[in-house]
């Protein structure tokens, strides 16, 4: 087959030609366009067709600079007459300043110009051409280099005036498409704005009737709505509400998709205008429907435009009332689901549902729908922590629904809120005044009126003198909404009349929300902590909040935050702890969680769960502050505790109450019970004590439990002797003391005196002299072996066995009558070393064998002195007690129990205690009740004090 014979269109120069020598023909006054309007037209058709669409071929028609002749030709032809051959020559100016001035003011008897193309079409051979050239311009437009250059050359301004100028659908669809790429540059987007396009492509939505120059339409709005200026001049210029009046009108697919895409770029931070137009063009109903839209690019579109649209409390009740608060939730669920979206794709949605819960009739549906789960799972969900802060600022809406509370307090919501106190910053924005609630709409009132009864106390103030003018005096000043003035200075007399600036002060808006205070007090500090704490305070209010807000989690984050705070804490946190407090129904539940014991180490002690066992750096500002406050707290548990309803409490509780009720109840009752009566007769004569020593070797019901047990011993002993010293009894070193003479010495030397007259003979072959008749006396041991009928009585070397020479010094010093001689110290190893296996232990366990009890007392004393003394710490105390020494047990339990001690080092001790203790709880529980009961018996019995 012969190929097809090249035509002179097949050139790009032939169509640049025609091209120019058509734009040219009005500037020179050439031919008439109608005789070249065949060869254009081939032309232009080439170009859009073959030149224009192949690769690379809009840069070859802007590099070979056609872009200048195309925008020269849509000017001549877009003010060209609508029947070119009655008009004269030059009619056809080719600025658009011509074409404009020749559409408003006709010459009188011509026939109808460019105004008259506003209401008839041109002729087919203009628009035609037209057509051509505009759909040439828009397909070059989609490259950068070519919108570029456009700008350049003005082409915005002839587009704009073709927009206004020819009203038919085909050019007015081809002209919305050229501006709608141009658009895409930001630069452009501002001149197409600045051009007055605005309202030319809105009047264009209302009076088009082609679904393809609406959808062009459409494009070129929402590709203006490139930012935030943009899309509020759109919305000013009613650009929106046409929009949704074609959404309502249930349009075909595809200009449904452009609309919702149109509409989402409009309420990018959706403007008040934007929302009125968009309720006012009833688009709120169809947008719900099309929530449901099988294709899901319309579906997506249509559900973040109702998310945006809750940024304007206006329309937030409307739009609930279209069904969107179910729409948003349920959508929010499916995202949040298994197979659901990421988080950055929740967030728009988790803002809207946040904000529909500020009316309160959208706080109906929301908790008809499901919605106060939803909220609740995002507190649980630590990947949403960034929205933590908003979802407990939107529940503090519920503020007064007392089934919404209750619902979100069996959900878990106070532990959660507990633990917002000291968390981190969320990263949502601040909303605007347009999101406030709807149920308190801002009134738009004229100017006030003044009233007679105004009018007379403005002249009574007058004439008393207490204000110069009536300019003075506002109409908003009240006797509440002035506050005092400061005190007059003493050398100054006092002055009548308080200043203008007084009488025109107005009343904060936080003194209106907190009526019976007065407006001069200062405000509450109202930080991020804020609407957890307003939640906090609302169930601390019911008559039983102590399920709530009575527990471990509840009353560690509000500690945490009391203590924490980088600043102040709001007096708020500290009313809510002091109603708690003071709460009758609350006692049991402070006995039953550790409350009592959790608020003394806390903030009495300053030992917080977090410094427990290992110590964390805190500041130690407003420590006094805090000590304070731990003591009131307790104060008024202590006026509940010794209530005839307390006491009653107490008794049941220890009586009858579960195992670990019990313990808790013995634990608690030294912090809260100072009546002498009270105390003994539940933890002396009803053996609370008792229970709790032997709750201390089982598994810890409380991860302080030890330090509440070390504090709470402590606190009893010191009720049952108010009259103990606040600090431990200074330890003297025994090398300190004034020495006692060795009476052993002298048979060391080489000229002793008296001569020794027995050797005894060691395990390791070493000979220690001695004397036999001071050995006999010393101990019925040696009387027996030394001075009766064993063969040793005869003889001069007698043998020790398993005594090593460390061990058998104490013991040869103490059988010749030396006492604190200092020789007891000697198998004593330095404090963190083990005395178990120790020539410590040798030597009190031969003291033992031999019979000695001095000895052994000497030796237990010496141990205490260096193990228990100043250079000895708690984990000493459990090495202590491992020798198994009654004497020196109590002695550990004293040293642990002891006043002015360490809190920490106390909890340590006897956390040693408890370990060197094991299953063997019988000595140490014996001894720690020794220790109380010493005292409460008026210290009878032995003391190792030192």
């Amino acid at each position: 087959m012969a190929a097809a014979k090249p035509t002179p269109t097949d050139s790009l120069s032939f169509c640049l030609a025609q091209l120019t020598a058509a734009a040219g023909e009005g500037l020179g006054g050439g031919k008439d366009t109608a005789t070249n309007e065949t060869p254009l037209g081939r032309a232009l058709l080439a170009l859009r067709t073959r030149h224009v669409k192949a690769a690379g071929g809009i840069e070859r028609f802007r590099a070979r600079g056609g872009l200048l002749p195309l925008l020269a030709l849509l000017r001549r032809v877009s003010a060209a007459d609508p029947a070119p051959s009655q008009a004269g020559p030059g009619s056809a100016s080719s600025s658009v300043e011509s074409a404009a001035s020749a559409g408003s003011a006709p010459s009188s008897g011509s026939t109808p110009s460019v105004a008259s193309s506003s209401t008839s079409s041109p002729p087919a051979r203009l628009r035609k051409t037209l057509d051509l050239a505009l759909s040439i311009l828009a397909n070059c437009c989609t490259e950068g280099a070519c919108r570029a250059e456009v700008r350049r050359l003005g082409g915005i301004l002839s587009l704009v005036t073709i927009l206004q100028c020819v009203k038919t659908d085909s050019i007015q669809n081809r002209t919305a498409r050229a501006l709608g790429n141009l658009a895409m540059e930001p630069e452009s987007c501002g001149d197409i704005h600045s051009a007055g396009a605005v309202p030319l492509l809105v009047e264009s939505l209302t009076a088009c009737q082609d679904s393809q120059c609406l959808q062009s339409v459409v494009r070129a709005i929402r590709n203006l709505a490139d930012s935030p200026q943009h899309r509020l001049a759109l919305a000013q210029q009613g650009a929106v509400r046409p929009l949704a009046e074609l959404l309502a009108a249930a349009p075909d697919p595809a200009l449904t998709l452009a609309l919702v895409r149109a509409l989402l770029e409009l309420s990018r931070g959706c403007s008040r205008a934007c929302a009125e137009q968009l309720s006012l063009g009833g688009g709120l109903g169809p947008l719900v429907s099309l929530a449901s839209h099988p294709k899901k690019a319309v579906r997506e579109a249509t559900i973040l435009i109702l998310a945006n649209l809750c940024a304007q409390g206006l329309v937030r009740p409307a739009l609930g009332n279209a069904g969107g608060v179910e729409v948003l939730l349920g959508e929010l669920q499916r995202r949040r689901g298994p197979s659901g979206a990421g988080p950055t794709s929740q967030q728009p949605l988790v803002r809207a549902v946040c904000l529909l819960c500020r009316e309160a009739i959208n706080r109906a549906r929301l908790r008809d729908a499901g919605g106060l789960e939803l909220l609740m799972g995002l507190l649980r969900d630590p990947r949403a922590s960034a929205w933590h802060p908003r979802v407990v600022a939107a529940l503090v809406g519920f503020l007064y629904d007392t089934g919404a509370l209750g619902r979100l307090q069996a959900l878990g919501l106070v532990p959660l809120l507990a633990g917002q106190l000291c968390g981190e910053a969320g990263d949502d924005e601040e909303e605007g005044r347009e999101a406030a609630s709807w149920d308190f709409p801002e009134e738009q009132t004229p100017e006030r009126v003044e009233a007679g009864s105004f009018r007379s106390l403005r002249s009574w103030l007058i004439s008393e003198g207490y204000a110069a003018g009536p300019g003075d005096i506002s109409p908003d000043w009240s006797p509440e909404r002035c506050p005092l003035p400061p005190p007059p200075e003493p050398a100054e007399p006092t002055s009548p009349a308080p200043g203008p600036a007084l009488l025109r002060t107005p009343r904060t808006p936080r003194a209106l929300r907190s009526p019976g205070r007065s407006p001069a007090a200062p405000e509450e500090p109202w930080g991020r902590e804020g609407p957890a704490l307003l939640l906090l305070s609302r169930f601390s209010q019911v008559p039983d909040p102590s399920g709530a807000l009575v527990t471990g989690p509840a009353l560690c984050g509000l500690l945490a935050y009391v203590t924490g705070a980088p600043g102040p804490p709001s007096p708020r946190a500290l009313r809510i702890l002091a109603r708690l407090t003071c709460n009758p129904a609350c006692l049991e539940a402070f006995v039953r969680s550790y409350g009592a014991a959790l608020l003394r180490s806390w903030l009495v002690l300053g030992v917080a769960p977090d410094d427990w066992p290992a110590l964390r750096a805190r500041p130690l500002s407003r420590r006094s502050q805090h000590r304070e406050l731990g003591e009131m707290l307790l104060q008024n548990l202590t006026v509940q505790a010794e209530s005839p309803f307390g006491v009653g409490a107490l008794t049941h509780l220890l009586l009858s109450g579960s195992p670990e009720d019990r313990v808790a109840c013995a634990l608690t009752l030294p912090f809260i019970c100072r009546k002498p009566s009270l105390w003994r007769r539940l933890l002396l004569d009803q053996g609370g004590l008792r229970l709790l020593l032997s709750a201390l070797t089982r598994p810890a019901p409380h991860p302080l439990f030890l330090f509440f047990a070390a504090d709470s011993l402590s606190c009893l002993r010191g009720l049952a002797s108010p009259t103990m010293s606040p600090a431990l009894p200074p330890a003297i070193p025994l090398d300190l003391d004034p020495p006692s003479p060795c009476l052993y010495e002298p048979l060391l030397g080489p000229a002793p005196i008296p001569a020794p007259d027995l050797h005894f003979l060691l395990d390791s072959g070493l000979r220690l002299p001695a004397q036999r008749a001071a050995s006999s006396t010393a101990s019925p041991f040696f009387r027996a072996l030394l001075a009766g009928s064993f063969a040793e009585a005869q003889m001069d070397l007698v043998p020790l066995r398993g005594l090593s020479p460390s061990a058998a010094w104490p013991i040869l010093h103490h059988l010749h009558g030396c006492r604190g001689c200092g020789a007891s110290l000697g198998p004593i190893p330095p404090p963190g070393q083990p005395l178990l296996g120790s020539e410590a232990e040798e030597a009190l366990e031969a003291a033992g064998r031999f019979l000695l009890p001095g000895l052994e007392e000497e030796l237990e004393e010496a141990v205490g002195h260096i193990h228990l003394g100043p250079q000895g710490g708690p984990e000493s105390v459990g090495e202590v007690f491992r020798l198994g020494r009654p004497r020196l047990a109590a002695h550990c339990a004293r040293w642990t129990l002891g006043p002015g001690q360490c809190p920490r080092k106390r909890a340590l001790a006897l956390v040693g205690l408890v370990e060197a203790a094991g299953e063997e709880t019988g000595p140490l529980t014996e001894a720690l009740l020794a220790v109380v009961m010493e005292v409460e018996l008026g210290g009878k019995g032995s003391s190792l004090d030192y």
